[in-house]
């Protein structure tokens, strides 16, 4: 596999509103608007458990609140290469379907994700996260040869939807001489923003230089959050994590 992108993430305490205007994203118009499920073990949500996530897999439902294109994730994260067999050894598209490979980089470490992810028309997801539904249903078989041949320990049945999360997403924001992308997320009580940037391999680099780059990029977002008065947070546990903690333990009281 080639040399892979870095998207760095950085996660920021406080009021989101506020935060926002302190990173230069004061017109919620100019922000794209989703409502975000994800998919988890219905008996192990039941018994306070997160059995994909713990198993490194992430099933999510992103529904467009302006009409725009559903799309329906199914992600490793984190992974290594050795699990990235077959046909999902190297990032391709094929029609609605999109795979990458990836490293994310956060205050909790550095990791490798590799996402399929399957563009549906507008309206088509919405039915298979109500409470009676399958979320499993949509999931297609392209996405289902990539958990079973690169995951194979876990399942992708019995699966409940929790959520909505309520996102909001501003892309290629002006901060200093980076340009970020910010996302707040909204459910259970939990309030998140993260800024975000994404450093490609550039020609005829090798992987100390791209390292080398991405770090000088990751201490520049760090530095120009702080600079505007926002603490960055320390958290080790990503948002992920911690919003789907919040959602199953509302699912497991409500149940």
């Amino acid at each position: 596999m080639d040399l892979l992108p870095v998207e760095i993430k950085v996660n920021v305490e406080g009021d989101v509103t506020a935060a926002l205007e302190a990173l230069g994203e004061s017109d919620g118009a100019a922000m794209t608007t989703r409502r975000i499920w994800f998919a988890e073990g219905r008996d192990g949500v039941a018994q306070g458990r997160l059995p994909l996530l713990e198993g490194g897999v992430i099933v999510r439902f992103r529904i467009d609140g302006g009409g725009g294109p559903d799309d329906l994730t199914v992600k490793l994260r984190p992974c290594e290469r050795e699990q990235l067999v077959g046909r999902f050894s190297a990032p391709f598209e094929s029609g609605p379907l999109a795979y990458g490979v990836e490293e994310d980089w956060s205050v909790s470490g550095r990791v490798l994700a590799a996402s399929l992810v399957h563009d549906h028309p507008p309206g088509a997801l919405p039915a298979a996260v109500r409470p009676e539904a399958d979320p499993a249903a949509p999931i297609d078989e392209v996405q289902d040869q990539f958990v079973h041949a690169c995951a194979p320990a876990v399942r992708l049945d019995g699966l409940v939807a929790l959520g909505p999360i309520l996102s909001a997403k501003a892309r290629d924001v002006p901060l200093g001489d980076l340009v970020v992308n910010l996302e707040t997320w909204s459910a259970a009580g939990l309030d998140f923003l993260e800024a975000s940037i994404r450093v490609k391999p550039k020609s005829g680099e090798n992987a100390d230089e791209l390292t080398a780059r991405a770090e000088r990029k990751q201490r520049r977002l760090n530095e120009a959050v702080r600079e505007r008065g926002l603490t960055v947070s320390e958290h080790s546990e990503s948002k992920t994590r911690r919003v789907l903690t919040a959602l199953a333990e509302a699912a497991r009281q409500s149940g």
